[in-house]
C-alpha cells in the first residue's frame, strides 16, 4: 500500500485499521486454499483467561471474532480468579502437550498471586504466538537464528512499514522504550532490516537530541506525551504504539485516546500512525498470522514422518550379532519419536533409547489413511530357525534407509526361555537386528513380568477361594467380601458385574440381598478338579509342567495336581496382543475363565474378583515399546505370544499405531512414492502363525495384509527333501553346505505348499530366500524358478544378515510393486488371487469342522481324530455357547502334521487332538494336537554358558 509523503504539512496516516483488514483477508484466503489442499488441516488458538476482568474479557471476545472469521478455531478457557500456580501450571502443561492446538496465548495480567514470568515461560515456545517467551525473543536477537515467532505489535510496527513501502534499511531508527513485549523486540527487527538503531529507556541522557536524529521513531513507553511534537524531525516516519485515556468530557465514555507522542508531530513527520486506529489493529492481525504460520508448520512437519537412516559400517567375516549391535550407535528415543512426529503425551521414555507409546496416537490419528501392511512368515524351519525375524527387521531397513520410505516394524517381545534356552534372542541377527538388543532380550520394559505377575495372581486368588469357601459358612464370606464399613456395606465395581451375571442386577446395596442370594453371590463353588488355570514363568523349566500344590499343613488337606505353562503361552499374553483398548482388555481379562464349579457353570475372572487388579498389573503393558533397527527405522515391540503354542503374532494395537503413523492424513493423495509401509511378523511356519494372523488377529483387528513374505533357505528345503536331522550345536552335514539340487527340488513341496496356503486366503506372495555363504548361485536360482512357477508373486534372494537392509533392496523392491499392485515377473498370470482376502472358515461353524478347515486345507490332513477329552471338551464349549470362536491349534512348528520328523508336504494322515481349552478373553478355542509341551525344557547346553557380564565395562557378551 505505497503512497507519498504529504509535502503540505500533514503526515500519511499509517492505517493500521485498513492494513489488518487486508492482512486478515490474505489469512483466510490462505487458510481455506490450504484446507481444500489438506482437508485435515485445521489451525486452533486457545486463550486462557484468569478470573474475569471486563477488559480482558473485551479483548477475548474480539481475538474470537477474529479467529472465526479467519478459519482458526479458537477455544476459551476461563479459570477462576483465585486458581493456585500448580493448577494453572497443568492446564498449560495439558495444552502444549496436545497436538491439535497450535497457538496458545494467557491474557495479562494475571491476579498478583500468580507468577506472570514464569507462566509466560510455561508456554512451549513453538506454540508462543505471542512471542513473548524468552527463546523466541532470543533467537530475535540472533543473526544465525529464527524465533518461532515475533511479537506481534512489534511484528505489526514492521507490517505498517513494509505495506506503506517506506525504506528502513541504513536509516537511524530510535525506539523509545525497552519492554520485552514492544520495544525490545522492535528494535531488534528494525536492526534486522538494516537499520542503525538507538534504544532508550527511562535513564537515557539528552533524549530529545537522540529523538531529533531519528529518520524512524518507534515510541511505547505508555505515558502520554513522553515524546514532545517538536522533538520530531521533519520528514520521519513516527509509530506511536501508546495508548493512553485521557479525559475529554465531550466524549460519551469521558476520555478518548491518545498516544505516547504529541498529536501536533503529524504537522511534522511524513508518515505517523493514528492513536487509536494504528498499531492496535495490526497487534491482533499478526497474532492470527502466527497462528496460521504454526499451524501450517507444525502440518508440514507432521504429515510425513521424517527418515533419517543410521549408516552401517559393515565388516566381513561378519561379527558376532552382540558385536554388531555394541558397535551401532542407536539415535535417542527422543529423536526416533520427534521424527515420527509423536507429541510429549504420547510416549514415556524408559532410558535413552527406548519409550512406551500410549494409545491415545490410535484416537488422534484415526482419520488417517493406513499404509500398506505386510506380514512376514515362513517355511516349516529347522531348530535353527530360518531368520524370520532378521527378515522382517532387514525388510524394513531395506524400505526405510535405501528405497527411503517410510516405514515400521511390529515385532513380538523374546521370551526369557528360549533367550537363555535353545534358541537364543529374537531381536534378529547380523545386520539386521533390532537395538539396542541387549534390552529386547533381556526384560526390556517389564511386559512379560507383568504378565507373569497377573497371571499368577489369577492362581493364587482361584486357590484362596477355594480354601476360604471350603472353611468359612455364606454369613462369614459375605462378612468379609462386604465388610460394614461405619455400618455400612458396599460392592466393588468388580462384584457389580458378578451380581448383573447373577441376574440379580436391580440389587445394588449389598443390605438387600436375600439369604438365597448371598449364597449365590459369596459361593463360585469351584470344581477343583475342573481348574483350567496353571501358573506361569518366564524361564525354560520343565520339571515344573506337572507339579502338587498345597503340600504345606496349614492348607488343610487342599492339595491338587496343576502345573505352569511358559509365561508367553498365558491366556493374558494373548489378551493383551489381540485388545483393541484400554477397556477392551479389562472386559477380556474379566471374560477370562478359570474354572468350572460343581454344578458345571463357568467361572471368571470377574467372578474371582480379580479384574481390576489384572487391568492395573497390565495397565502399562499395553503401550507398545518404541525401539528401532541398527539401520534407525522405527519398530514396536509388543507382546510375545509363541506361535506354536498360542497364536504367534505382536499386538494389534502396535499394528494399528504404525499403521497410522506411516499412513497419509484425511485427503492426503497416496501414491506409490509416499505410501508407508508396516512390517509384521508371524511366528514359525504359514500352517502356524500366518494361519493364526489371518483367522484370529486379522478377524479381530478388521486389518487386510497388502502381501506375505514367505521366508525359505536352502538349508530347510534341503532338510524337507530328506536331508540329514539339522541339530543344535552339531555342524551341519554335507547335504547342507554342498551343492544338492536334487534335494533342495523335492523338499520345495514345502514351500509349495506354505505358498499355496498364502494364496488360499487371497494374500499375494512373495519368497524371501534368505541366502547363506554355502549356497549356491544355482540353488537360488532353482528356488526362484520354482517358487514363481508356484504361484509367488516373487522370489528374491537376500543378504539380510550380512548386509543389513542393503542386501534387501530387492526384495523391499518386489514388495513394493507388490503392495502397488504392478504386474509379477512371475512366469505365471496366478500370482495374484482376484478374489480378494477371506477367512479359512466362518467363525459361526462347529468347534469340530474349524479344526477339520484347517487340518484339511491348511495342513492337509485326510482325517481328524479326537480324544475322548476333546470330545467331551467340544460338548462342554459348545453348551456353554463358547463354540462361536476362532481356532488356535497349538501345533508343532516342524511339520504339517502333529508328528516333528514327518518333513516335507505330508497327505493323507490323521490329526490327533488329545485335549481342548477355551480362551474366553483372547477370544479363541486352543485344541492341543499330539504330545505338544506349553512349558519348553532346557536343552544339554543351553545358551546361558555364553553369557555373562563385564564386570568393568557392564557390557554384556555372549548374547546373540
Amino acid at each position: 500500500m505505497a503512497e507519498t509523503a504529504q509535502t503540505n504539512g500533514t503526515a500519511v496516516l499509517l492505517d493500521g485499521k485498513t492494513i489488518s483488514e487486508q492482512v486478515r483477508d490474505e489469512l483466510k484466503k490462505e487458510v481455506s486454499a490450504y484446507k481444500d489442499a489438506h482437508p485435515s488441516f485445521r489451525p486452533k488458538l486457545i486463550a486462557m483467561q484468569v478470573g474475569a476482568r471486563s477488559d480482558s474479557s473485551v479483548y477475548i471476545r474480539q481475538k474470537s471474532k477474529a479467529c472465526k472469521e479467519t478459519g482458526i478455531e479458537f477455544e476459551h478457557i476461563q479459570l477462576a480468579e483465585d486458581i493456585q500456580q500448580s493448577d494453572l501450571d497443568a492446564q498449560l502443561d495439558s495444552i502444549n502437550n496436545d497436538p491439535s492446538v497450535h497457538g496458545i496465548l494467557v491474557q495479562l495480567p494475571l491476579p498478583d498471586h500468580l507468577n506472570t514470568k514464569h507462566v509466560v515461560h510455561s508456554i512451549r515456545p513453538e506454540k508462543d504466538v505471542d512471542g513473548f517467551h524468552a527463546e523466541n525473543i532470543g533467537n530475535l536477537s540472533k543473526r544465525a537464528t529464527e524465533p518461532f515467532f515475533h511479537s506481534c505489535t512489534p511484528m505489526g510496527c514492521i507490517e505498517l512499514l513494509k505495506r506503506y513501502s517506506i525504506p528502513v534499511a541504513g536509516k537511524n531508527a530510535v525506539v523509545v522504550g525497552r519492554s520485552d513485549i514492544v520495544g525490545a523486540p522492535v528494535a531488534m527487527m528494525l536492526t534486522n532490516l538494516d537499520a542503525t538503531v538507538t534504544l532508550c529507556h527511562s535513564r537515557t541522557q539528552d533524549l530529545e537530541e537522540k529523538v531529533r536524529a531519528a529518520d524512524i521513531l518507534v515510541v511505547a513507553v505508555g505515558r502520554e506525551g513522553a515524546v514532545k511534537a517538536d522533538w520530531v524531525k521533519a520528514g520521519a516516519v513516527v509509530v506511536d504504539v501508546g495508548m493512553n485515556a485521557k479525559d475529554d468530557a465531550t466524549k460519551k465514555s469521558g476520555y478518548r485516546w491518545v498516544g505516547d507522542v504529541e498529536a501536533e508531530a503529524v504537522q511534522r513527520a511524513s508518515y505517523m500512525t493514528p492513536v487509536p486506529g494504528g498499531v492496535g489493529p495490526m497487534t491482533v492481525a499478526m497474532l492470527l498470522r502466527n497462528v496460521v504460520i504454526s499451524a501450517k508448520r507444525h502440518f508440514d512437519a507432521s504429515s510425513r514422518v521424517k527418515i533419517v537412516p543410521n549408516t552401517l559400517a559393515l565388516q566381513e567375516p561378519v561379527p558376532s550379532d552382540i558385536a554388531i549391535a555394541s558397535a551401532q550407535k542407536p539415535k535417542p528415543i527422543a529423536q526416533v519419536v520427534s521424527e515420527l512426529n509423536l507429541a510429549h503425551a504420547e510416549f514415556e521414555p524408559h532410558g535413552k533409547h527406548t519409550a512406551k507409546v500410549t494409545l491415545d496416537v490410535i484416537d488422534r490419528l484415526k482419520d488417517n489413511s493406513n499404509a500398506h501392511y505386510v506380514v512376514v512368515t515362513g517355511i516349516s524351519p529347522t531348530p535353527l530357525g530360518e531368520g524370520k525375524s532378521t527378515v522382517t527387521i532387514g525388510l524394513t531397513q531395506a524400505l526405510y534407509a535405501h528405497l527411503k520410505k517410510p516405514a515400521f516394524a511390529c515385532v513380538r517381545q523374546p521370551s526369557q526361555g528360549p533367550t537363555f534356552g535353545i534358541k537364543g534372542g529374537a531381536a534378529g541377527g547380523g545386520y539386521s537386528q533390532v537395538t539396542p538388543m541387549t534390552s529386547m532380550n533381556l526384560h526390556l520394559t517389564g511386559d512379560i513380568h507383568a504378565i507373569t505377575a497377573a497371571n499368577n495372581l489369577v492362581a493364587a486368588a482361584v486357590d484362596a477361594r477355594c480354601f476360604h469357601e471350603a472353611t468359612q459358612t455364606d454369613a462369614q464370606l459375605f462378612s468379609r467380601l462386604c465388610p460394614a464399613k461405619k455400618g455400612v456395606r458396599t460392592f466393588s465395581n468388580v462384584m457389580l458385574r458378578r451380581i448383573r451375571r447373577l441376574g440379580i442386577a436391580d440389587k445394588t446395596d449389598p443390605s438387600t440381598l436375600t439369604p438365597e442370594e448371598i449364597s449365590q453371590f459369596v459361593r463360585l463353588d469351584i470344581d477343583r478338579d475342573a481348574i483350567m488355570w496353571r501358573r506361569v514363568l518366564d524361564t525354560n523349566d520343565r520339571f515344573l509342567r506337572e507339579i502338587t500344590i498345597g503340600e504345606a499343613a496349614t492348607e488343610r488337606g487342599m492339595a491338587r495336581h496343576t502345573g505352569f505353562d511358559i509365561a508367553v503361552a498365558s491366556e493374558i499374553m494373548a489378551v493383551l496382543a489381540l485388545t483393541t483398548s484400554l477397556a477392551d482388555m479389562r472386559d477380556r481379562l474379566g471374560r477370562m475363565v478359570v474354572a468350572l464349579s460343581k454344578q458345571g457353570v463357568p467361572v471368571t475372572c470377574d467372578d474371582i474378583g480379580v479384574t481390576g487388579a489384572l487391568t492395573v498389573l497390565m495397565k502399562d503393558a499395553i503401550k507398545p515399546t518404541l525401539m528401532q533397527t541398527l539401520e534407525g527405522s522405527p519398530v514396536f515391540v509388543h507382546a510375545g505370544p509363541f506361535a506354536n503354542i498360542a497364536h504367534g503374532n505382536s499386538s494389534i494395537v502396535a499394528d494399528r499405531i504404525a499403521l497410522k503413523l506411516v499412513g497419509a492424513p484425511p485427503g492426503e493423495p497416496t501414491t506409490p512414492d509416499s505410501s508407508g509401509y508396516v512390517v509384521t511378523e508371524a511366528g514359525f511356519g504359514a500352517d502356524i502363525g500366518f494361519e493364526k494372523f489371518v483367522n484370529i488377529k486379522c478377524r479381530a483387528s478388521g486389518l487386510v495384509p497388502d502381501a506375505a513374505v514367505i521366508v525359505a533357505t536352502v538349508r530347510a528345503l534341503k532338510m524337507h527333501g530328506g536331508g540329514p536331522d539339522v541339530v543344535p550345536g552339531k555342524p551341519l552335514a554335507d547335504e547342507y553346505t554342498q551343492e544338492n539340487l536334487a534335494l533342495l527340488e523335492k523338499g520345495f513341496a514345502n514351500l509349495r505348499r506354505h505358498i499355496e496356503n498364502v494364496r488360499k486366503v487371497g494374500i499375494p506372495a512373495i519368497v524371501a530366500i534368505n541366502a547363506f555363504a554355502t549356497d549356491t548361485e544355482a540353488e537360488l536360482q532353482l528356488i526362484r524358478t520354482l517358487a514363481r512357477q508356484a504361484g509367488a508373486y516373487d522370489a528374491v534372494p537376500t543378504q539380510l544378515w550380512a548386509k543389513g537392509g542393503a542386501g534387501a533392496i530387492d526384495l523391499a523392491s518386489a514388495v513394493v510393486r507388490c503392495c502397488n499392485n504392478e504386474d509379477s515377473p512371475a512366469a505365471t498370470d496366478s500370482s495374484k488371487d482376484s478374489d480378494g482376502f477371506r477367512f479359512l472358515y466362518d467363525a459361526d461353524m462347529p468347534i469340530k469342522l474349524k479344526i477339520e478347515a484347517i487340518a484339511k486345507q491348511f495342513y492337509r490332513a485326510a482325517s481328524v481324530s479326537f480324544s475322548d477329552e476333546a470330545e467331551r471338551k467340544i460338548a462342554q464349549f459348545t453348551k456353554s455357547g463358547w463354540d462361536k470362536m476362532p481356532i488356535c491349534m497349538a501345533k508343532t512348528q516342524y511339520s504339517f502334521s502333529a508328528d516333528p520328523a514327518l518333513k516335507g508336504a505330508p497327505e493323507g494322515f490323521d490329526l490327533p487332538i488329545r485335549d481342548i481349552r477355551a480362551s474366553l478373553g483372547a477370544g479363541f478355542i486352543y485344541p492341543l494336537c499330539g504330545a505338544m509341551q506349553t512349558l519348553p525344557g532346557l536343552p544339554t547346553r543351553p545358551c546361558f554358558y555364553d553369557i555373562d557380564i563385564d564386570p568393568d565395562t557392564g557390557d554384556i557378551v555372549g548374547l546373540f
